[in-house]
């Protein structure tokens, strides 16, 4: 098992990055709900705790607060693409440094923080509108998760 003592601290920080990310990548694809969106990344990480002892290196990374990137962007599209860009740092981390089956857990993990994120507000009479989807499938791309 892949545990924080597996990377430098540079990389860790990397893969810390990636979950509130994505979250913060899909809060700005569409205006609205922002407020309730936020909280649906805590409650992302609240619920994978319940799932403690699974995997070691998903255990360490829900158990530190999600730390949102702080650097102001003069834009959404900027955001995004800085955002991505971090999410492609992560996954090339642990492609390295996690076994496959960590790996499959982060992404997975990653993935459901921007879909908790997506359908924590209604907008538009939809759960999740077309931006937000757009956004979770550009994530799952990143990620390289298959179907999008």
């Amino acid at each position: 098992m892949t545990g924080k003592t597996a990377f430098t601290p540079e990389e860790w920080d990397r893969v810390l990055r990636g979950p509130p990310t994505a979250g913060l990548i899909v809060i700005t694809a569409q205006r609205g709900g922002a407020l309730r969106e936020t909280f649906a990344i805590g409650k992302a990480y609240a619920e994978a705790r319940e799932q403690h002892g699974q995997s070691e290196l998903l255990d360490e990374i829900v158990s530190a607060k999600p730390g949102i990137d702080h650097t102001r962007y003069g834009s959404p599209e900027e955001l995004r693409q800085h955002g991505l860009e971090h999410l492609r740092d992560a996954v090339e981390v642990l492609e390295r440094k996690a076994t496959q089956e960590e790996f499959e857990g982060y992404r997975r993990f990653v993935r459901s923080v921007a879909e908790k994120v997506a359908s924590a507000h209604r907008e538009d009479g939809v759960a999740v509108t077309g931006p937000e989807q757009a956004a979770i499938d550009e994530i799952s791309a990143t990620l390289g998760v298959a179907g999008g």
